[in-house]
């Protein structure tokens, strides 16, 4: 199989827009949006660059991967192997779908040629056991796993294009986090005079561990200036509150730019407070990684798609 990106024309870099919001300029801050979003439009944003590594060590042979029923990772692989030419597998959370009619994104990947494969939600919680791979394999043969939401070695050196791109450009690059493959790499990529800040979108303070994790694994120890900020979850994954939803909406009349609400709603919110909080001294230019564009229509059930 050719190289994914010869193939996908995928429009990297992303373009990087200055917008003028006065919440920022009134503090002498910068914003500027980096628009993953844009990349491509079945692999936009951080799936893309999670994923391009990870499709050119399958080299066409057959993909499986995991996510729950409204995954964006399920639908970006099953794109991928409709575009590539090459077999795919989705490992569902949740053994009672089985038996109900596809929902909208499930239904996409199945349209995309995806083999749809139900486990109950017990032994879902054990898929990196060496036991379900091993059972995964035996019925599925020779295939390439890739992780819940992508993230893993390659993922987060397909990342660190993105801090690449933003070299030269921003003093500060934020994004949301779910699985934390896009900040590892993103830290990783950027040169020493900059730093990237994590919004996690989850609760649970696992993240911070899980990045380290990744870099070690990916670039033989920690990579890059970079640093969490927990406290704009909004309740947990996919939840949000009256005034996250007033801040997307009024943010999308100021600036023109639907605005998804899972993970860049929150990253959004997050850098505006900050800046009221005077965490970015005058003359900062902070970039927000546009991670990808509004979800298709249904609730999000799994972490994985940024």
């Amino acid at each position: 199989m050719n190289r994914p990106e010869t193939l996908l024309r995928p429009r990297v870099p992303s373009p990087l827009q200055e917008v003028r919001d006065d919440r920022f300029a009134r503090h002498g801050i910068t914003l500027l949006l980096k628009r993953d979003d844009l990349i491509h439009p079945d692999l936009s944003g951080n799936k893309w660059r999670k994923l391009a590594l990870n499709l050119e060590a399958a080299a066409g042979r057959p993909v499986l991967t995991f996510g729950g029923a409204y995954s964006n990772h399920l639908r970006a692989t099953a794109a991928a192997g409709r575009l590539l030419g090459f077999p795919t597998i989705g490992v569902v959370r949740g053994d009672e779908l089985a038996h109900r009619p596809l929902n909208p994104s499930l239904a996409r990947c199945a349209a995309d040629g995806m083999r749809l494969h139900f486990v109950d939600r017990t032994a879902y919680r054990a898929k990196a056991s060496p036991e379900v791979l091993e059972g995964l394999l035996r019925l599925f043969g020779d295939v390439e796993v890739i992780p819940e939401g992508g993230s893993n070695a390659l993922a987060a050196q397909g990342c660190a294009a993105l801090g690449r791109e933003l070299r030269g450009h921003t003093d500060v690059a934020a994004v949301a986090c779910g699985t934390g493959g896009t900040l590892a790499g993103l830290a990783a990529g950027l040169d020493g005079g900059q730093r990237a800040l994590g919004v996690p979108v989850l609760r649970g303070g696992f993240l911070g561990a899980a990045v380290a994790a990744l870099q070690q694994e990916a670039f033989g120890g920690p990579a890059g200036n970079w640093s969490l900020d927990e406290r704009f979850t909004f309740g947990g994954y996919a939840r949000t509150t009256p005034e996250l939803d007033a801040f997307a909406a009024d943010f999308e009349d100021r600036h023109g730019l639907p605005v998804e609400r899972v993970y860049v709603a929150k990253l959004l919110f997050a850098l505006t407070a900050l800046a009221e909080e005077g965490a970015f001294a005058p003359g900062t230019r902070v970039s927000a990684v546009i991670t990808g564009p509004p979800d298709a229509p249904g609730p999000q059930e799994s972490p994985v798609s940024r």
